[in-house]
């Protein structure tokens, strides 16, 4: 009896408990509580795994990059390799007016190529540049490299040599002033100074007189004008060596007789004095050549 007494008594209660008006707005904001607190609890449980699978990544490709920089050496990058430039800023404006002397090339060609001074000619080893207008101009590193000499020429005014990479070197001449110094780095289209007039080419005027050179040896700068500088050693290493296979004598050849001929030879004819020679105090460029730059310093 007592015990369905307090059963009966147990009912009751949550009978009169159910019917509060307060009981199902509680159930709902648990409910909700409990949803909240479980969303929460998921989103910071992602979160934390993927920061730590991004450490463990960013770890790792910084173990793999130390341990290649530590184990090989780094590589530079390659330079790019130049095309030749003509020394001048505005390349349309500017004309050739004496051009390098080819054997090879057109009677008209070698006729353009040689410089009347003190009643003689001589072989130009560059080439003139001028405006069409006559003025005064600007002269740019044709390429990049080193000063190696900047010096005043009685025949060829101021001259600046650059040396570049393959035993490429450019040679700026008949320079009014100078704007760089021995030793100094340049790039391709640095202001070097700007074109004079010099003794030697007199007849052209104001303008920069151009070599280009490889080991030293005068190439035509007309060739290579756009080109790689790297082409212009190569093909003066293939130059040489066909000229060199020219050179070798067959078996026939080596047979023959000398002709003997009766006529005298130049060095018979050229006994009398030249005229070049009785003026005094005169320069006169070594060798017949246009380019003695490097040897006619007083």
């Amino acid at each position: 009896m007592r015990e369905e007494g307090k059963k009966s008594v147990t009912k009751l209660k949550f009978k009169r408990l159910m019917r509060k008006k307060w009981l199902y707005p509680a159930l709902y904001l648990s409910v909700a509580a409990l949803v909240l607190v479980g969303v929460f609890w998921y989103q910071q449980s992602g979160k934390e795994v993927e920061n730590q699978l991004a450490n463990q990544s960013e770890t790792e490709v910084q173990d793999e990059f130390n341990t290649q920089d530590s184990g090989e050496a780094s590589v530079p990058v390659m330079e790019q390799n130049e095309n030749l430039q003509m020394p001048v800023v505005d390349e349309e404006a500017a004309s050739i007016v004496t051009k390098f002397y080819d054997y090879n090339a057109s009677q008209e060609d070698q006729e353009s190529a040689l410089v009347l001074y003190n009643n003689k000619y001589y072989q130009s080893e560059g080439v003139d540049i001028t405006r069409e207008d006559g003025e005064a101009f600007e002269v740019t590193a044709a390429l990049s490299g080193t000063v190696t000499e900047v010096k005043e020429d009685p025949l060829y005014g101021n001259v600046i040599e650059i040396t570049h990479d393959e035993d490429v070197s450019t040679v700026y001449a008949s320079l009014a002033d100078i704007k760089v110094q021995a030793g100094s780095e340049v790039t391709q289209g640095d202001v070097l100074g700007s074109a004079g007039q010099n003794s030697f080419g007199q007849a052209s005027g104001v303008h920069v007189h151009f070599e280009l050179r490889n080991e030293g040896q005068p190439v035509n700068p007309e060739s290579f004008f756009g080109q790689p500088s790297s082409k212009i050693s190569e093909e003066v290493k293939e130059e040489a060596e066909t000229e060199k296979e020219a050179e070798v004598p067959s078996a026939e050849d080596s047979t023959e007789e000398p002709e003997v001929s009766d006529e005298p030879n130049d060095e018979e004819l050229n006994t009398d004095e030249d005229p070049a020679d009785n003026t005094e105090g005169e320069q006169t460029p070594d060798e017949d050549s246009a380019s003695s730059i490097s040897t006619t310093q007083t």
